[in-house]
């Protein structure tokens, strides 16, 4: 849907860039950039750079630019479709966990405001500067988040824990990832990062094995406690 968006766009001036947030890299990321026929340039964050940079903390998050490299709007949830509208093109094979198909369930009740994101991005592109969605520094700067010490502290363990994952050490990221998510509990690209690491698939336990799963959450569970319409962070302008 990005690809076809950009095709859209892309004569009007817009230029689409999606980059994986992965730890993992490159080859963890391919296989859904070349399933996706992306001729966008489709980039890979392999140390989450954009989370502490940007302040990105969900997917899919965009951020604005302006053709001075200005930011516009801030990350904030950015979908090109609804989940549910997302989900029907996805196949599952038989014998697909159940509770992957229980994630999948709780997938399509998620809101994540593609029916007005849309529109405002394809009214910046028309305007410019004088679309109503396009923010001054100012207000930019005001509804950026706001990165209190527990907030630096976070990221460098969510740092240090990547780096000993990577290096094979991967019993001694968990505390680093865990303490990570326990001081920026609303950062969930940390939380699904270490899920995914400790399991791909289910990003949680095996049915039954909660004692062997490595940290106090997963997604299901979570995404369950926040409810649909909070899993995003909607902008009230949109």
């Amino acid at each position: 849907m990005w690809q076809r968006l950009r095709e859209e766009l892309h004569p009007k001036g817009l230029e689409i860039v999606t980059v994986a947030l992965d730890t993992e890299g490159a080859e963890a990321a391919r296989p859904y950039v070349e399933a996706a026929g992306s001729r966008h340039p489709s980039l890979v964050d392999v140390g989450h750079v954009l989370d502490e940079l940007l302040g990105v903390v969900n997917v899919p998050e965009g951020v604005w630019i302006d053709e001075e490299g200005i930011l516009v709007r801030p990350p904030e949830p950015a979908a090109p479709q609804s989940v549910a509208a997302m989900m029907p093109a996805i196949e599952f094979p038989p014998g697909t966990p159940p509770r992957v198909l229980a994630m999948v369930e709780e997938s399509y009740k998620i809101k994540n405001g593609s029916e007005k994101y849309i529109p405002a991005l394809r009214d910046w592109v028309e305007h410019g500067a004088d679309s109503r969605y396009a923010l001054s520094p100012d207000e930019l700067v005001r509804r950026s988040r706001p990165r209190p010490p527990e907030i630096a502290r976070a990221s460098a363990c969510f740092e240090l824990a990547q780096y000993l994952h990577r290096e094979g050490h991967v019993d001694d990221a968990v505390p680093w990832f865990r303490e990570a998510h326990r001081l920026q509990p609303a950062n969930w690209t940390y939380r699904r990062q270490a899920w995914h690491l400790a399991a791909p698939l289910q990003a949680g336990p095996d049915t039954g094995a909660r004692d062997a799963w490595p940290y106090d959450s997963d997604w299901l569970t979570d995404a369950r406690k926040v409810g649909p319409a909070n899993y995003y962070e909607l902008p009230s302008d949109l």
